[in-house]
């Protein structure tokens, strides 16, 4: 199923976007701020998409003449350990560096929302990020998310350092 808004469409992932998700996910501003290495090659972007991306309500952030911008998907309580009901969901997603400053993400990010509530009867949607991604921050609060608390600090994947989790929330 494919999700419109104004400028976007959130779609399933397609093995035809692995040259795309390559030269974006390849930058190390994006995968270490959002926890995931940088690819290395359009090789591994493909298996990611066969194995990480193409899952259920994982969508492709791509513009409306077809340019991939990033990525967002929720995901349910019985893989997200602060969910806390089975009408509640945990939203990722991530912008590719060429496209930061340009608004996708809150608009991607509202219209997964509208989805979560009308087709999936969510109650709620719950996000989180660590500490030093303000933008990711601050995407969330345009979004209605407040926050609800701090992780403490936890190891970055690949990166080793330490980070704090800020846990957000919002009821639909």
């Amino acid at each position: 199923m494919d999700i419109h808004t104004d400028r976007l469409v959130l779609r399933p992932w397609d093995d035809a976007d692995a040259p795309a998700l390559f030269e974006l996910a390849r930058d190390p501003r994006v995968g270490t701020a959002a926890g995931w290495p940088p690819h290395t090659a359009v090789e591994e972007s493909l298996e990611i998409i066969r194995n990480v991306l193409r899952g259920p309500e994982q969508y492709a952030i791509a513009r409306k003449d077809g340019t991939l911008v990033g990525a967002i998907g929720l995901i349910g309580h019985e893989r997200c350990s602060y969910v806390e009901a089975e009408d509640e969901f945990s939203v990722g997603y991530w912008i590719g560096a060429p496209f930061w400053g340009h608004g996708y993400a809150p608009e991607a990010l509202r219209a997964l929302m509208e989805h979560a509530k009308r087709d999936l009867a969510a109650r709620a949607i719950w996000a989180d990020h660590f500490e030093q991604n303000e933008a990711s921050h601050r995407v969330m609060e345009k979004c209605g998310l407040e926050y609800v608390r701090r992780q403490p600090a936890a190891e970055m994947p690949f990166t080793g350092e330490n980070s704090t989790i800020v846990i957000m929330r919002r009821e639909l």
